[in-house]
């Protein structure tokens, strides 16, 4: 039998085998017979599903528990697939929501075996890791252990005792690989006269799709791939077909396959041939593998829907090519992330019901209400659908507030893996401050870029400070909070400067470079108008000094006998008795003190002091 959680092994109170399973053929009885015929007529995803009534017999036999050595009841269950482990599994109803409902049917017993880690006393069916109780017997004890060390332990001990080994499973399944549509690459294969199947040589490689006059399938009672449709092309010769003639002779009438292949075919790989993709004599060449597959691909951005069927898939293809020989490296991703669902708000009645976007009124701040019934309805949010009528058309906001300003407000939103909502009212926002990041650089009036000539101190410091900020950002695909450190500093420049020019043509082409990445076109623009020609997107990042990331001085918080009362500029090296004669030099601090004396002064450095006064 095959298990994810060894740990839970006290907790098997019975053994699941799938009707397929060897073990079944050993019983004659009638009763589990027929359950397995039934279970053949049923597919896999049915089989699966939660809300099935579990169905069941038992098969009279017995196991051995390999720990407590005690006899356990063996049933066959359509729910256990062949194709999933072994086609076993140990039962555990209290830590298994399927095992849970098949052991109440059937009346069959229940121990729990794992608690939360809280402390808390499971309730019903406990799925989640916690602690191990209820797990020991005179040769082993798991009582006490997390999930992550009771596994560890129980693993060991059955290896130790000849009685498992650990394995690493997959979650692959027979994969269906064509499509009886027109777009897709054809199959490689062809069918003599006796039906039996021959590939075209590399020389007749890639079989091209034929021209059709429609794309309409046929009706018939013995419906064809639309391929089928290009009868001059599916009924051929062997020698028309690229057949090699050492397999058939050239004149032997042959039919090609019909079926074309899936999107897969390509998804599959597409990384890899992105690397040379105008190759003519391989699908990527050795110079070009050694250059970017010499690891794989560094990082991987995609939804998580994808994660049990393109990425296992992909990753299975880019396997098979390594133990081929075809690759470097036996991973196809360094690094995934899972972006977050962009969503839209949407309206519900009291009854639940969801209401479109355009039947409903505003009829004050965050007050909405159904035109058809005056009745109030809520503000939620949801995914984007035609149906609610809140998908948000790109091409609207583009046309209003411009690309740059699209891109910004996107990637501002939040987090990168947060699903969170689109807002039209909040795009003015980064629209504007696109505004104020051209007039910090450019003359509206004349349009001419406004230098200083000579660097601003504190300017050029936090200038430093945000080139770092926003490339450690940009590593973390932290693009929001990227973005806030350049807002931080057009609004820093802005003050400091005044009504005069904020930064040297050397520091706007670099603020341009930092701006670039998430508003390029009004980057652009501004680097050009600044004096520095050339295209952005081949300039190289701008670099900061460590040193002017460090403060001279610094402003500490300080408390009189734990309350705040202000804050005191000081050196940033100060030591404790610096720090307590600016301190009892500053008017604020000394009127708190009324005039005490200080019994203790607590200096955390670089953070805050608080001061203990005397009676």
């Amino acid at each position: 039998m095959f298990t994810t959680r060894p740990d839970t092994l006290f907790g098997a109170t019975f053994l699941v085998v799938a009707p397929e399973h060897p073990l079944v053929q050993r019983t004659d009885n009638p009763e589990v017979q027929a359950y397995c015929e039934a279970a053949a007529n049923r597919s896999e995803r049915e089989r699966q599903a939660d809300d099935q009534d579990k169905t069941g017999v038992a098969l009279g036999l017995h196991g051995i528990h390999p720990v407590s050595g005690t006899l356990v009841p063996i049933w066959v269950a359509d729910y256990v697939l062949m194709g999933y482990g072994t086609g076993a599994i140990m039962a555990v109803p209290g830590h298994d929501d399927r095992d849970h409902a098949f052991a109440t049917k059937f009346g069959i017993e229940i121990t729990t075996v794992v608690a939360p880690e809280n402390g808390s006393e499971p309730e019903g069916c406990f799925t989640e890791h916690g602690v191990a109780i209820n797990s020991a017997c005179e040769d082993l004890s798991l009582n006490g252990l997390r999930t992550a060390e009771a596994k560890a332990k129980m693993i060991d001990w059955l290896v130790e005792h000849h009685c498992g080994e650990r394995r690493v499973t997959y979650r692959l399944r027979d994969w269906l690989f064509s499509r009886q549509r027109y777009w897709g690459e054809p199959f490689p294969i062809v069918f003599d006269p006796e039906g039996n199947c021959h590939p075209v040589s590399d020389a007749g490689l890639p079989v091209e799709l034929p021209d059709l006059a429609d794309y309409e399938p046929v009706v018939s009672d013995e419906p064809q791939p639309l391929l089928a449709k290009a009868t001059d092309w599916m009924h051929t010769t062997a020698g028309a077909a690229g057949v090699s003639p050492n397999r058939l002779p050239p004149e032997t009438p042959v039919t090609r396959e019909t079926n074309t292949m899936p999107g897969w075919a390509g998804s599959c790989w597409y990384w890899i041939r992105y690397c040379d993709p105008n190759n003519d004599q391989a699908f990527i060449s050795e110079e070009a593998k050694a250059f970017w597959l010499n690891g794989g691909v560094d990082l991987y951005v995609g939804g998580a829907e994808h994660a049990t069927l393109h990425l296992l898939y992909a990753r299975f293809w880019h396997k098979m090519l390594f133990d081929l020989g075809h690759l470097p490296t036996s991973e196809p991703f360094q690094k995934l992330f899972h972006q977050g669902l962009l969503t839209a708000f949407a309206f519900q009645r009291d009854n639940g019901q969801l209401v479109p976007t355009d039947e409903v009124d505003e009829t004050s701040d965050e007050n909405f209400v159904a035109k058809d019934t005056g009745e109030p309805v809520r503000r939620i949010v949801a995914k984007m659908s035609k149906s609610l009528r809140n998908v948000v058309n790109p091409d609207d906001v583009i046309a209003e507030f411009g690309a740059d300003t699209f891109r910004l407000y996107e990637m501002y939103m939040g987090p990168l893996d947060a699903s969170k909502p689109w807002n039209t009212r909040d795009i003015v926002g980064v629209y504007r401050f696109l505004q104020r990041a051209w007039r910090l650089l450019i003359d509206e009036t004349t349009g001419e870029a406004k230098l200083r000539s000579e660097k601003h101190d504190a300017i050029e410091q936090q200038l430093h400070r945000t080139i770092a900020k926003v490339g450690d950002d940009i590593e973390r695909l932290a693009n929001n909070t990227a973005i806030a450190a350049l807002i931080e500093f057009v609004n820093f420049a802005g003050k400091t400067s005044g009504e005069q020019s904020a930064l040297t043509a050397s520091q706007a082409d670099q603020f341009a470079r930092l701006l670039g990445p998430f508003a390029p076109h009004i980057a652009e623009e501004l680097r050009e108008r600044c004096g520095t020609p050339g295209c952005i997107i081949h300039a190289t990042w701008p670099t900061y000094d460590e040193s002017m990331l460090v403060d001279d001085t610094i402003e500490l918080p300080v408390q009189v006998a734990g309350k705040m009362k202000g804050k005191v500029a000081m050196p940033a090296d100060a030591d404790e008795a610096t720090v307590k004669e600016l301190v009892l030099a500053d008017e604020k601090i000394l009127a708190a003190l009324e005039g005490r004396t200080i019994r203790k002064l607590i200096l955390v450095p670089g953070r805050i002091v608080n001061l203990i006064p005397g009676d």
